[in-house]
């Protein structure tokens, strides 16, 4: 089982994919969280990659690729994987068929005004808690008690600019997996269980 999630920021990736891969067994790879753990440790990657994070921007291909690449060659991903991150462009996943076999693309599909609803009202704590303006309307975290903050990536602003890019650089994958005939549609307005059981019975289906 070798999947690829596609959607916009904020259309519910990384939950369904936490969700995916914990009944499916399979690592999770998102490429957020490697870029993320390496601009929090101030590498020169890092420092490269949070100047175009900051503008909305993607982080140019050769910067994830590689790390792609190595992370796929580990032993814990010859069952199987989740890709949740990448591709984001038709560059990279030309190159991901390169050196991997996508067996579904699934295309979680959210409206950019429920997007930016989503990700503008998110709320972080230091200690790694997270909250939404629509259900918890404290600023300090519940369990702490630290101050909660806005990341600069989940701005109003920003996130109109990723959605942009998202429409100019990575919706064409949609068409891409189609062609393919690997993609599979869900509907991202969903509740949240809902979304789960739909993929699920996509995955069921095809497998």
């Amino acid at each position: 089982m070798y999947l690829v999630f596609l959607g916009a920021p904020g259309a519910g990736k990384g939950t369904q994919a936490t969700r995916v891969c914990e009944k499916y067994n399979i690592p999770h790879i998102s490429t957020g969280d490697i870029l993320r753990a390496n601009i929090k440790a101030g590498t020169a990657l890092g420092v490269e990659a949070k100047s175009y994070i900051d503008k909305g921007l993607l982080v140019p291909d050769e910067v994830v690729i590689g790390l792609v690449k190595d992370r796929l060659a580990q032993s814990d991903c010859k069952k199987g994987f989740l890709l949740d991150g990448f591709p984001r462009t038709i560059e990279q996943a030309k190159s991901l068929d390169k050196f991997a076999k996508i067996s579904a693309a699934i295309d979680i599909s959210v409206d950019g005004a429920l997007v930016v609803e989503r990700i503008a009202g998110r709320r972080m704590c230091k200690c790694g808690e997270s909250y939404h303006i629509s259900w918890y309307d404290k600023d300090v975290c519940a369990k702490c008690g630290e101050k909660l903050y806005q990341r600069d990536d989940d701005k109003e602003e920003t996130v109109k600019s990723r959605l942009e890019v998202y429409n100019a650089q990575t919706a064409p994958l949609i068409e891409y997996y189609r062609d393919k005939g690997v993609l599979r549609q869900v509907d991202g307005a969903q509740e949240m269980t809902k979304v789960f059981d739909d993929i699920v019975r996509i995955l069921d289906d095809k497998h």
